[in-house]
């Protein structure tokens, strides 16, 4: 039988960082923390944390790990909250940037209000979030993709909408004469990552030509946007953060006024909790707010 409050260590330190801070979360000393961690290592003769700064699982921690966060939900159920693993219930969910800056954080929120379970969220491309549940490290990710996971469900959320933006500054210094593609496609571009390809799709597919090489890369959804108004470069971005400043002025939609669409889905384990049930519930009502239901 596997020692709970001995994972629960290991969770405790994977989750704070260092056997300090996860020590003041469980109510121990460091030194204790510490022993149950190695003793548990001992016993199935395995290393489970990297120490570090910050301390991060091998492989067998990290799956451990999600074991226990499975074990806190389902004692969620059972009014037995912290009484096998020691500590509240975490959800770990992979989210891509643009949906936490626009309409995901409602459904935290909404989530958030009906229980004591706490969100552990990870950033991702939303192509690559789905790898991170296949893995395990997480529960529940939005992805933009359909494929089945074997253990998991896969609901359609809606499209989120994305608008080729420029400032009034960067039309005037690369566009002075007039909109033309080949000098648009020549121009300096904004990408939020290497796994971002909407600025080269939407010259692809509306103008049937290819992005230029100069790009600047900015891995956040407001640096992104401060960088796009800042007329350091265009970009695609989500119509709802953008909606006020296309309406002020501050930025320029470029020709033809032609959006595109990223379809997103909630994958989700078959974990029968209740917890995982409210979740998903929550992301489904956010999605029908905030995102397109077509494609179109």
């Amino acid at each position: 039988m596997l020692d709970y409050p001995s994972l629960a260590a290991v969770a405790a330190v994977i989750r704070e960082g260092t056997f300090e801070r996860a020590a003041a979360i469980l109510g121990h000393t460091p030194s204790a923390v510490s022993q149950r961690v190695r003793g548990l290592e001992e016993r199935l003769g395995a290393i489970l944390i990297q120490r570090g700064q910050p301390c991060r699982p091998t492989d067998l921690g990290r799956k451990l790990c999600d074991h226990v966060n499975r074990v806190r939900l389902l004692e969620q159920d059972l009014g037995r909250d912290g009484s096998l693993s020691g500590s509240t219930a975490t959800v770990a969910i992979a989210v891509n940037a643009d949906s936490m800056a626009t309409w995901f954080v409602r459904a935290a929120a909404d989530f958030a209000h009906q229980t004591a379970v706490t969100l552990d969220l990870r950033l991702d491309d939303e192509g690559q979030t789905a790898n991170r549940l296949r893995s395990g490290e997480v529960l529940a990710a939005v992805s933009s993709h359909s494929a089945p996971i074997p253990g998991c469900r896969t609901i359609k959320l809606g499209t989120l909408r994305y608008v080729a933006c420029a400032s009034p500054a960067f039309m005037a210094r690369h566009l002075s004469e007039g909109f033309s593609v080949e000098m648009l496609a020549a121009a300096p571009s904004l990408r939020f990552d290497r796994c971002d390809g909407l600025q080269a799709r939407w010259l692809r597919e509306i103008h049937g030509t290819e992005l230029g090489k100069t790009v600047h890369w900015v891995p956040s959804t407001q640096g992104f946007l401060d960088f796009g108004l800042a007329g350091v470069g265009w970009g695609m971005h989500p119509v709802q953060l953008v909606r006020q400043h296309l309406a002020a002025g501050r930025l320029v939609e470029l020709p033809p006024g032609v959006t595109i669409g990223v379809p997103l889905y909630w994958t989700v384990a078959r974990l029968h909790a209740k917890t995982l049930i409210r979740l998903t519930q929550a992301v489904q009502d956010a999605a029908t707010r905030e995102l397109q239901v077509s494609d179109v």
